[in-house]
Order: C-alpha cells, then structure tokens, then sequence
C-alpha cells in the first residue's frame, strides 16, 4: 500500500498510533518515485540507502520520545542547496561530478528536527526559468497533465509534491521560482522574508533576490518548515536577527484589512477564469467581514524589466566563479588559460544562463551603467516604497499568483520574453522583500490547478498563515458541502 498522507500531522499522528513507521513511509515513497519519475522526471538523485538507515534511526528516537519537530517528514532538495557528501549540480553541465563538502543551514536545521532527506530534485539551471526546460536532466512534467510544465525554477520541487513522492520540499524563489510552480501544481508555496532563512549552502543566482522556501500540501506544514528553517545565521551576513515566531501555532484568524492590485485584474493576458474565480474568493471574504478595496499599482508594468535588469546583474557576478579552473567541468584540451575560461564556460553553460549572464554584463557596462542599473535600482526603492505605504494601510495585497494555468512544454522555450513575462505578479515581492505565499485554491476548467497570491508585511509570516490557513479551511468547506 503505498502513502495517502497528505499531510505531516496525518503522517505524525499514524506513526504515534504505530499504524506505520519511517521505514515503511520510506519504502513507499520509494515505490511512488520507482512508479512515477521515470514519466514526471522530479527526482535526479534519489538517496535509497540514506533514508532507509535515518528512517531507522528516527523510528528509534519516536519510540523514546525524543524525535524531533519534523520526525518522519519526507522531503525532497532542489539541486541548488547543498548537502554534505552528496553531488549538487543547479542542474548545469557546469557543475557536472562536483560533490559538496558541507551543508546549508537549511539542510543542518532540518536534520536537527529529524526529516528525512529523500533524494536532489531537478530545477531550472541555476534557478533561471519559469517551465524547468532549462536542465541538464530533460524537463520536468507536471503531474496534472505531463504534457504540460510545471513551472520554475523549483519545478522538479513542486511536481515530487503534487505526485507524492515526498511529503514536502525546499526550493529557492528569486523571482516567484517557488509560488509559480505551486499555482501551475497545486500547493502551497511559501517565499518568506528576504533574510528571514539562511542563504548559506543556496547556490546563487540574484543574491539580492534569492530566498530559499517551503512547497508543501498544506499551510500547517509549510508553517512547521519555516518555522524550522528560519532564524539568523552567523554564516549568512544578511540574514535576520529579528526573533522567529512560532509560525506552527497558527492564530485564530481576526478581521483584516486587504488590498487587491486592480491592475493584475484588468491586465490583459490574465485568463478569463482566473480572473473570475478570485473576484469569487474576494466576495467571499467580503462576506466573511474581512475589509477588501482595490487599489491602483501602475508600477506592474516596471516590475519584471527591473527584476531581469538586477537579477542578471547580479547573476553575472555570481556566475563568474564557475570558471573551468577550480572545480565543476572543464573543456577538453584547451590551449591555454584564456581557452580553458572561454571554452570551458561556452560549453557548461546551457543557453538561457549565457543569456542572462551576458545581458547583466551590458547593463554592468561603462557605458549603459547608469542607464540600465542605476535606473533599476531606483524602480526597486520607488517599489518597496509604494509597497510599504500601501502595507501601513492594508494587512495583504491580493492578486493572481499566475496569470493562467500551466502551458504545454515547449510553448514558450523559444520565446524569453515570453518566458520573462510569467512572473508578472510574483517579482514584485522579490523586489520589495516582503513575503508571499501561494494558496492552491482552484482547478480550471480545463483541468488544472492555479492559485491565488497573498503579500504581507515584512516578517509577517504568522500572519499570512492565519489568513491562509481561513481560506483553506473555508475551501475545505465548500468541497464537503457540495
């Protein structure tokens, strides 16, 4: 019999009754990767062996009382975090053979509260993309329809949890890496506060931008992981010292005050019935008492220029280190030092990186410095402002995590623009800072899943799971009664 938990307390709850163990959880998520990945192409590594001897040793711990928060939870890796004696590529021929020597925080504090670490998921190559095509591994398919993507960066991450092969995952969001994929999947997906988790072990694309985060079944999970996963880190300088909160014992849900951007809704581009089944949940929560007025955010239009102006800026630096000489892969039989660079990074980088890295290097240029860069910098302070103005005013920002449901695999690939266009509405709390969560709410009618984005203030978390968790729990509802 293969798992039904969808969930860690149901997971958490069976192993206390002794209707299961780590070890048979295990060896059923084994059997689900064994069955499915070879057709959703989630999983690059899957670590067997590991997680058999930890489910071991955690069915130990459980049977003295002394697990941890996270005891007998399965989770799965993007394959840009890294983790101690195991390869991490950021699904890049760059990298390839390129084992770590340590762990991020992330993977150390996870461990510590007794999850099990089930295998290293496919991503977009060095978290650039929004379909997972970008890989060395082939694209990842979601699990709804597998002619279609299931979004990106954290493609692989989101499909291994919509197909259950792992109850939970970590994946990075630079740019809606992690809330894409879960609207396009069906999940949770959850950006914190940008320096609320550790980035030590991330390997980086926008340093700026990048924040690592939970794709999960539900809002009590995803709260329970950050809540794990956050806190300051004497290896990271810019994460926060501010205290985390216990984001698992989730507050009764109060009144609120919600801003909804106008101009997501009247956006052309945003599918019809997206459109009209949030404008469905709005007069839900009307209804619910919760105070809703729309407001008006021209700068939607700026948001995705800036964030691919800074992010490839950023990713030119960051990128420069994989260089052919110290590690990774290297070209062969190079004539010299300058051929061992040239070769070395035209051949072990796919396309859309070398694209990126050269656009950051233009608009790093003498001559196009202050008309690129310095201008995206200022957008992104006239952005965190206006967002942090309209957030005095409003507990949330509602819009459309997406503006449709995922598309057919290859239908954009040739197209950046129109590739750079899917975050339309999650870059904007990359680059305010704040966090965001997506809500998986709705199934289109034509089959697939989408969700509803919900933005707070600054370290706020707790917070946006309390609303979260009343609109889930209303949802939850409305499918019982019908």
């Amino acid at each position: 019999m293969l798992n039904n938990y969808t969930s860690y307390k149901e997971t958490y709850n069976a192993l206390l009754n002794k209707e299961t163990t780590c070890v048979k959880i295990i060896d059923n998520y084994l059997q689900t990767i064994s069955d499915k990945n070879s057709e959703i192409n989630a999983f690059i590594e899957v670590f067997s062996d590991q997680a058999k001897e930890r489910a071991n040793q955690i069915d130990k711990k459980i049977s003295d009382g002394t697990a941890g928060k996270l005891a007998g939870m399965v989770i799965g890796v993007k394959d840009n975090i890294c983790i101690a004696n195991h390869r991490v590529s950021a699904a890049s021929k760059i990298l390839d053979g390129f084992q770590s020597l340590y762990s991020a925080t992330v993977i150390e504090k996870i461990l510590e509260e007794d999850a099990i670490i089930i295998g290293r998921l496919n991503c977009d190559e060095f978290a650039m993309g929004s379909s997972n095509e970008n890989t060395i591994y082939n694209a990842v398919r979601n699990p709804h329809n597998t002619n279609k993507v299931p979004g990106g960066s954290s493609g692989g991450s989101a499909a291994a949890v919509a197909s259950n092969m792992c109850l939970a995952a970590l994946g990075s969001d630079t740019g809606g890496s992690i809330r894409q994929p879960s609207s396009f999947c069906g999940l949770v997906g959850m950006k914190p506060t940008y320096s609320r988790v550790s980035r030590y072990g991330l390997i980086a694309y926008a340093s700026s931008f990048d924040q690592i985060g939970t794709l999960t079944n539900t809002v009590e999970d995803s709260a329970l992981i950050l809540e794990v996963i956050s806190g300051k880190d004497e290896k990271d300088s810019t994460s926060s010292s501010k205290l985390v909160e216990n984001y698992s014992e989730i507050p009764t849900p109060k009144k609120k005050k919600i801003a909804v951007l106008k101009d997501c809704f009247d956006r052309e581009g945003l599918d019809s019935e997206v459109k009209v089944r949030i404008e469905q949940t709005i007069e839900k929560l009307k209804e619910k008492g919760h105070e809703i007025e729309n407001i008006s955010f021209p700068e939607l239009d700026f948001l995705v220029p800036t964030y691919y102006v800074l992010s490839t800026a950023e990713a030119s630096s960051n990128l420069a280190r994989f260089d052919g000489v110290h590690y990774g892969y290297r070209t062969e039989s190079p004539l010299d030092m300058e051929e061992t660079y040239v070769k070395s990074r035209t051949e072990g980088f796919g396309e859309e990186v070398k694209r990126r890295i050269m656009l950051g290097t233009f608009v790093l240029s003498a001559g196009y410095h202050d008309a690129y860069y310095k201008k995206a910098q200022q957008v992104r302070r006239l952005v965190q402002n206006k967002t942090e103005k309209i957030l005095m005013d409003f507990d949330f920002i509602l819009s459309p995590t997406t503006p449709h449901t995922a598309f057919d695999i290859g239908n954009k690939h040739t197209d950046p623009t129109a590739m750079y266009l899917e975050d339309i509405f999650t870059v904007h709390a990359n680059i305010s800072g704040n966090p965001a969560i997506n809500l998986p709410l709705y199934t289109h009618s034509n089959g697939m899943p989408f969700g509803l984005q919900l933005l707070s203030k600054k370290f706020k978390e707790k917070e946006l799971y309390s609303i979260s968790s009343e609109i889930m729990a209303d949802l939850e509802k409305d499918i019982v009664n019908k």
